[in-house]
């Protein structure tokens, strides 16, 4: 069991319908047919979103996916249409909100690995290959990958896990056409930020993408490259063989595991809130990632 430990009653505000309470992202829709999203600065962990919000953390997100939808709007279009609230929204929505195109979403998620390490690298231990790719022998945690790779998911409910699956099957389910551009865009856009990451002394391990058809073109949707996203290592500080420091919740996820806590990640009890040492910390990872890769101060 997993989910939202407490799931919070969706703000009402006049000319918007609320239509999805995510992990973090609240969705409305507005009087034009138009989707508000709102990024909140919850933070979720083991597939459980916590009691504990992260400050600032919506807005890292929100500013660093606009950052990046610009780095990238040659490759591929994006649904932002504006970032003006909307008339009667909390002022708390600054910064962090984004009216944005209603697209028909294709349900999948669009991963790119050019490093080995999470659910890759246990499908790798025991098959030697990813999402059914082969790779070579003698890689390990943290290794770079010959070349990068489109590794999709089906794309999962709150609280349930995303599942890896094969090319082949993408197209069985929505097309070889729209595979194909799934594969395309997502390796472009994967290889324009790793470039730009690396030039700024960080790694782009991997990253996952959403996409949506407007008419027959493919449009890149929701987040993109954020920490909670992506896997962003310190390039001074990769060492393959071992887990890799990293740009996210990495705090978040060791104190939970570790003594202090006292909650059994096997249990079905909800993790607990956390100490504010660890929220700091984690905002600090947030604020850091954001003005490494823009070069600006987020002050």
């Amino acid at each position: 069991m997993s989910g939202f430990v407490e799931k919070p009653e969706p703000l009402q505000v006049p000319g918007l319908v609320h239509l999805h309470t995510g992990k973090v992202r609240d969705l409305y829709q507005n009087e034009a047919g138009d989707l508000v999203m709102v990024a909140s600065d919850r933070i979720s962990a083991f597939d459980w979103v916590l009691p504990t919000e992260i400050p600032d953390k919506g807005r890292v997100l929100t500013q660093l996916s606009l950052w990046w939808f610009d780095q990238v709007a040659d490759l591929i279009p994006n649904h932002v249409l504006s970032t003006d609230l909307p008339a009667g929204a909390p002022t708390e929505w600054e910064g962090r909100t984004l009216v944005c195109k209603s697209l028909q979403m294709i349900p999948v998620e669009s991963v790119a690995r050019g490093y080995l390490t999470g659910s890759g690298l246990a499908e790798y231990k025991e098959s030697r290959t990813v999402c059914g790719l082969a790779l070579p022998e003698g890689l390990s945690d943290g290794s770079e990958l010959p070349a990068p790779i489109f590794t999709p998911a089906t794309k999962a409910a709150v609280g349930e896990h995303d599942e890896n699956v094969s090319y082949e099957e993408v197209a069985r389910q929505v097309g070889a056409d729209t595979a194909a551009q799934l594969r395309q865009a997502t390796l472009a856009v994967y290889g324009r930020g790793r470039d730009i990451a690396r030039d700024r002394g960080i790694i782009l391990a991997d990253t996952k993408f959403e996409f949506g058809f407007e008419g027959e073109t493919l449009v890149l949707a929701d987040e993109v490259l954020t920490p909670d996203s992506s896997r962003f290592w310190p390039a001074d500080q990769w060492e393959p063989g071992r887990p890799q420091p990293s740009y996210d919740k990495q705090f978040v996820r060791d104190w939970l595991t570790g003594p202090e806590s006292g909650w059994d990640r096997k249990s079905e009890q909800p993790p607990p809130a956390l100490p504010q040492e660890v929220v700091a910390a984690t905002r600090a990872k947030y604020v850091e990632a954001y003005e490494r890769l823009t070069g600006t101060s987020w002050a």
